[in-house]
């Protein structure tokens, strides 16, 4: 049971894809281009700071935000990575179980379900700030309801489905906590790891690119991505080839029969609820003969920079270039 308890917590990170909630019209001007280059550039003064603040959140909802945010709760671990990276963990007054699980995420603070969160008790907290994801919606009902009912201010981050989406997740975040220079730096940073990583993926010849399976949870109820995700995206950057790309859009469960005729080169896992998660794969019956269970080829990836689509994505891309090509991208 805790093994298919952790297989639906992976899939379910993972996923994430659906709206936070139908996008509500904005009664607010928009900020102008002139105050938000002003907060940009960094020295802001706070009327410039509190014009770049944003007017809808990344679902495109309509949110009226404080001009200084000092508290927060932070409802996915993907967006509290963000939050630390953008140097604002003092901030945070409470956090989802997951992210609470995280290395270096802050200590002793209240924890909350993000499926069933506890909204009574979350808004004793008075946060200037709840974010969310999508994840916590995907059942179809928004747990959060009640708290915006209750004049909370709950700002939905969707879960990312490109490269593209973490930029853009990194600049809002960014807004919202008065932290736009340490936003553009750490795109910055990102933009110049994912370069010089696309220029080794684009060095492989199209005739010598191995054909990648990228499992995230494990058999018997295995899922991977398919076209569409930030996952399949960092597949194509280390010029691999994504065997379900063309048998799937999205996140999508994988028979095994798909994986043998499949036949990939390389065999890729973030699974970390099994003991041996590699083991387990190279012992599936009926997978003797797959290319990347032969030839010894399966490697485990880092379950936290691959599973959470933010600014440490590019662990897990130095990982899978020198698990899949290590000649290229060093052993």
């Amino acid at each position: 049971m805790k093994r298919i308890l952790s297989a639906l917590v992976a899939v379910a990170l993972a996923f994430g894809m659906a709206a936070c909630g139908a996008p509500a019209a904005s009664t607010s001007a928009p900020a102008s281009s002139a105050a938000a280059s002003s907060a940009a550039s960094a020295s802001a003064s706070s009327e410039a700071a509190s014009a770049a603040k944003p007017t809808e959140d990344r679902s495109g909802a309509a949110i009226t935000l404080p001009d200084n945010v000092e508290t927060v709760i932070s409802m996915a671990p993907s967006i509290t990575q963000t939050l630390m990276d953008l140097g604002c963990t003092d901030q945070i007054i409470a956090l989802d179980a997951n992210s609470a699980k995280m290395e270096n995420a802050p200590q002793d603070l209240p924890v909350f379900d993000m499926m069933t969160p506890d909204a009574e008790q979350m808004a004793t907290l008075v946060p200037d700030v709840i974010f969310v994801s999508s994840i916590s919606s995907s059942g179809g009902e928004d747990p959060f309801q009640p708290l915006q009912e209750l004049g909370a201010t709950v700002v939905c981050i969707p879960t990312s489905a490109s490269i593209e989406d973490i930029y853009e997740d990194v600049t809002f975040l960014g807004q919202v906590m008065g932290k736009t220079e340490r936003a553009a730096e750490i795109n910055e940073t990102l933009k110049a790891e994912i370069d010089r990583i696309a220029a080794l993926g684009a060095s492989i010849p199209e005739d010598q690119r191995k054909t990648v399976y990228f499992e995230i949870s494990a058999a018997p109820s295995a899922y991977s991505t398919g076209s569409g995700t930030y996952m399949d995206e960092m597949i194509s950057l280390i010029g691999a080839n994504n065997m379900m790309a063309d048998k799937a859009e999205g996140w999508t469960s994988v028979d095994s029969e798909v994986v043998v005729s499949g036949n990939p080169d390389v065999i890729l896992t973030n699974v970390d609820y099994i003991e041996d998660p590699v083991g387990e794969i190279k012992s599936r019956e009926g997978w003797e003969a797959v290319t990347a269970v032969k030839n010894g080829d399966v490697y485990q990836i880092d379950k936290q920079s691959s599973s959470l689509p933010n600014e440490n994505i590019v662990t897990a891309l130095e990982e899978m270039g020198k698990a899949v090509y290590p000649e290229v991208f060093g052993e």
